[in-house]
């Protein structure tokens, strides 16, 4: 090719986007995608579409609430009335003898010490779930609760912890749960993404994007991050002065041309190139539809504490059930700033403050609205705390990290409500009875959703992999 032809080349692409008017990130398919539509004999299938699972489903939707930074078991779900006798003590040798602790290093100089909690425990509902004063609201609906005690996890440093709840691996850049789940039984929403991220907080969880990616699965199952207040994602909207006759030929013009190219490659991500555009363009009316809580009454506004065109939890909440509404299989929210080493006093009250009455309302929404049979919720974080004190350079009491037991729970989609499955020793420190450890929790909730986690795999550079790894197991208890 010479160099009259390269320069043509050149000036014909940068004319044809020059054109455009719009962006990479702005572009969008039309509805013409219809049975009866233009594009309807040449459209590829959509990699979201709707798929049976391996069995019958109990649960269609999840809603995963995460409270990144790990919060306290000991102040919030499990009363050990132990450590208030032994406050302040020594951690007897018994306990001592055999256990694993976070950051070993910390105790070579001095033992450690039990730290009671400040916070008062009452028993609560038919169920007799043992719920703090830091959580009234959840208390009040324990009875739609199944409270999982001594759970385990894998490791204590906070990237990684959160990565393997997410993942099933340590190691970033593997599938995270909602990607498995799009890719195994799609989504039922035609106008929004299958698996939304919506976050809250003074900072955003460590790790980032890593958690909700899609891994070595096409990327069409990775999460898509929402914002709360304006378009759910920036750019979303028709540029001013582009009509939608101009929006329409140029958006047509790329599809043929991404038509083209994977009719030559094969390349399966064409296919999710195209199911994207597509999904922005039906976006641009149903996006703020979504986030327009002007359709709302005062009274669910209150019940959520949700105020619209903020950024919040509440209101975080209350966008999770029109999501799951509308038929989205998979929102998970990341609530920060869990994280106490150095003061288990004022900052808990005020992140318990602000998930409370939000959690409690969404259950109970989405009971009132026939969604929660139907939707599973879930409430955690990446690990638990220990019953040990420490203080650091605040010279308040907080807690340090703890992988050997913690408390998860679930409700809805499945769940059998009102029990509390598992325990834990006197202290706190380890399960004893019923345990269950992640890739448990994560074999059960693949279950309640109709999924085999053994079969749900996909072979990468001759391995099939899957979100449980090589472990795993239902816990029958949960399930209904």
């Amino acid at each position: 090719m010479n160099r009259e032809d390269l320069l043509l080349q050149f000036e014909t692409r940068r004319h044809f986007f020059s054109r455009c008017g719009v962006g990479l990130g702005r572009l969008a398919l039309l509805s013409l995608l219809g049975d009866d539509g233009l594009f309807a004999q040449t459209a590829p299938a959509n990699p979201m579409d709707a798929k049976p699972g391996h069995f019958p489903a109990k649960a269609k939707n999840v809603i995963y609430l995460f409270m990144a930074g790990a919060p306290s078991q000991f102040e919030l779900y499990d009363f050990k009335p132990a450590l208030q006798k032994y406050n302040h003590q020594p951690v007897p040798d018994s306990l001592m003898a055999g256990k694993r602790f976070a950051f070993m290093d910390s105790f070579a100089k001095d033992k450690p010490k039990l730290l009671g909690t400040s916070r008062n425990f009452k028993q609560h509902g038919r169920g007799g779930a043992w719920v703090s004063d830091l959580l009234p609201h959840i208390a009040g609906v324990s009875d739609e609760i199944a409270f999982l005690k001594g759970v385990s996890t894998e490791n204590f440093n906070h990237g990684p912890a959160k990565c393997f709840v997410n993942s099933g691996s340590t190691r970033f850049g593997r599938p995270s749960m909602g990607s498995w789940i799009t890719y195994g039984i799609g989504s039922e929403s035609t106008d929004l993404p299958g698996f939304v991220v919506l976050q809250s907080g003074p900072r955003g969880p460590r790790g980032g994007a890593a958690l909700w990616a899609s891994g070595f699965l096409p990327t069409a199952y990775q999460g898509v991050p929402f914002r709360s207040g304006g378009d759910p994602i920036l750019d979303l909207s028709r540029p001013p002065g582009i009509s939608t006759e101009a929006q329409q030929e140029t958006i047509q013009a790329i599809r043929d041309l991404n038509l083209s190219e994977m009719a030559q490659t094969g390349d399966s991500e064409i296919a999710t190139r195209i199911a994207s555009y597509e999904m922005a363009y039906k976006m641009q009316s149903s996006g703020p539809d979504l986030i327009d809580f002007g359709k709302e009454s005062n009274q669910t506004l209150e019940m959520y504490g949700a105020e619209p065109g903020k950024s919040s939890y509440a209101n975080n909440c209350l966008l999770a059930r029109r999501l799951v509404e509308r038929g989205v299989r998979f929102v998970q929210l990341y609530h920060t700033d869990w994280d106490h080493h150095t003061d288990l006093g004022q900052p808990l009250d005020q992140v318990a403050r602000e998930v409370d009455q939000p959690t409690a309302a969404l259950i109970s929404d989405l009971k009132q609205r026939g969604l929660l049979d139907h939707t599973l919720v879930i409430w955690g974080g990446e690990f638990g705390r220990t019953p040990m004190g420490e203080v650091r350079e605040s010279g308040k009491a907080g807690r340090n990290h703890h992988i050997d037991a913690f408390t998860l729970w679930m409700a809805g989609g499945g769940v059998k409500p009102g029990q509390t499955i598992g325990e834990t020793d006197e202290f706190g420190f380890s399960p004893v009875g019923d345990r269950m450890d992640i890739h448990d929790f994560h074999a059960t909730m693949l279950r309640l959703l109709g999924l085999d986690h053994t079969r749900l795999t996909i072979k990468v550079q001759g391995r099939d992999f899957r979100l449980t790894d090589v472990s795993g197991r239902v816990v029958e208890k949960v399930i209904a």
